[in-house]
């Protein structure tokens, strides 16, 4: 599986790619950060973010796309960019037909390090192991991109089969109509 993990940031953006699956070692295909200068407008910095993502997708031909799962923060400005960069990736996936899972910060964190709570340092630190680099990617928006990536191949097996339980239930549990007059 090759999951594209978008941090999604107004200024920043990271991006990485990550090729495996679950249990295996997984590999790095591509790392990175779509930048924008802070004194454009919102608009042609989200145009800017769009062309950036819409180039990593046709480079690196994902088949998943995890984005960070924006949450609330005490800064506004900072909440709406962030909504706003996240939205641009899931709309870049869409477009493609791509799948997108959405993941909270503390989830990637505790896939990736065991824990929720572990700070930008350990994230890098364990991605850097996980994938076998020899250093921590640089901005800490690009290695955030790459757990996002680690996060999903590692989650997508439990979540898929949850949401197959699901469904298998809704059908198990919804009475079949038969058309008037007929059996």
């Amino acid at each position: 599986m090759k999951v594209l993990g978008v941090d999604p940031g107004l200024t920043r953006c990271g991006v990485g790619v990550v090729e495996g699956v679950a249990g295996r070692p997984l590999a790095m295909v591509g790392v990175g950060v779509v930048r924008t200068p802070a004194d454009a407008d919102v608009a042609h910095r989200l145009v800017l973010i769009e062309r950036g993502i819409d180039e990593w997708l046709d480079t690196h031909r994902p088949e998943f796309v995890a984005v960070e799962r924006v949450f609330s923060q005490h800064n506004v400005r900072t909440v709406m960019g962030t909504a706003q960069a996240s939205a641009v990736a899931m709309l870049c996936a869409a477009r493609r037909g791509l799948p997108v899972a959405l993941h909270t910060p503390s989830e990637v964190k505790a896939a990736v390090t065991g824990s929720g709570r572990a700070d930008k340092a350990q994230v890098g630190a364990m991605v850097t192991r996980l994938l076998r680099l020899d250093a921590p990617p640089k901005p800490a928006d690009a290695a955030d991109a790459l757990a996002l990536a680690i996060c999903h191949i590692w989650r997508a097996p439990a979540v898929n089969r949850l949401q197959q339980a699901h469904a298998a239930a809704r059908r198990a549990s919804v009475p079949v109509r038969t058309l008037k007059g007929t059996r």
